[in-house]
């Protein structure tokens, strides 16, 4: 059963944890989530990792980012991916205080690790071992059309910051469960590719309907401003993977193409029939990506006392 316990914020913010495996580990896995989800998206990479026969070897921590799941909510000022790479520098401190890590993002997840790289930069090579992006991007809006037409595109992110900028105002509220029930074909047309199981679509719903509105429409802003492709030209020197569904409305294909190009060594995935929510549609592929980068990571640390550290650990 996984630990849960709460991380503190300086400014009074409180988020909800969850870690599985030793806390000696020798690699701790940190999997952030994306927009309007919680930490549960990730059930399935964190019961491969932690079934594995060679699981001890990964400490796997999830947390639901602030305004998020059982997260609490924040100042509206706060609603920045740049207080996102703040919280995860606070976060990688409180969980996972000495030994490498391994950051893994979808989403808006992928884009607070290049946040946390970009603002802490000094503690970001202290501790990074490896990186898995997985849905994400480092472009803002650069490549986002919703598979429409540009103009038509346009006038979408039109209404959607339109709305955003509404919803911000709504403070620590909550969609009603009944509208979401509602919404869910738009869910499933915006998040998902050829193939949705109604479970996934249950559970995008449930973290969509503990969303705080602020965080909801609050983050929306930054999203779109957001440019660190020179920040991850920096790392080129980590073991990472880039993956991303074909049928991705939200960070098509260029928007992986491009993290890749800033990341040469990167292993980029492109899933066949596949929208924004890998980690759910093709969990597999995603599980896979993940373990070779841990496999990387574990491979080139210096052997443990009483021991060597398996190559082959987290597989």
């Amino acid at each position: 059963m996984p630990e849960r316990f709460e991380v503190a914020l300086p400014d009074g913010v409180r988020l909800n944890v969850e870690a599985t495996g030793p806390t000696d580990a020798p690699v701790t896995a940190i999997l952030l989530h994306g927009w309007t989800l919680d930490g549960r998206a990730w059930h399935r990479q964190v019961d491969a990792l932690t079934s594995a026969p060679a699981g001890g070897a990964v400490r796997v921590v999830t947390y639901d980012a602030r305004g998020h799941g059982r997260s609490s909510c924040m100042a509206l000022p706060t609603a920045t991916l740049a207080q996102l790479g703040d919280d995860l520098a606070t976060v990688l401190d409180a969980v996972a205080p000495s030994g490498p890590v391994v950051l893994v993002g979808h989403s808006m997840g992928g884009m607070t690790i290049m946040e946390y790289a970009h603002r802490h930069p000094t503690h970001f090579a202290a501790r990074t071992a490896g990186l898995v992006f997985v849905s994400t991007t480092a472009e803002g809006h650069t490549h986002t059309v919703y598979g429409l037409s540009p103009r038509i595109a346009r006038l979408i992110r039109l209404a959607e910051t339109t709305g955003a900028g509404v919803l911000a105002r709504c403070g620590s509220w909550r969609a009603p469960r009944a509208l979401l029930n509602a919404l869910q074909p738009s869910i499933r047309w915006m998040l998902f590719g050829d193939r949705c199981e109604p479970a996934d679509i249950r559970l995008v719903t449930s973290a969509v309907a503990r969303a705080a509105l602020r965080s909801i429409g609050g983050f929306r802003a930054s999203f779109g401003t957001q440019h660190r492709l020179d920040t991850l030209a920096a790392l080129a020197h980590l073991p990472a993977a880039a993956l991303v569904g074909d049928r991705d409305r939200l960070t098509p294909p260029p928007c992986a193409e491009s993290i890749a190009a800033a990341l040469p060594a990167t292993e980029l995935t492109v899933c066949p029939g596949a929208g924004h929510m890998l980690m759910l549609e093709r969990p597999d592929v995603v599980n896979a990506a993940l373990t070779g980068v841990l496999r990387r990571v574990l491979a080139e640390l210096p052997p443990r006392i009483g021991g060597t550290t398996p190559a082959g650990a987290g597989a």
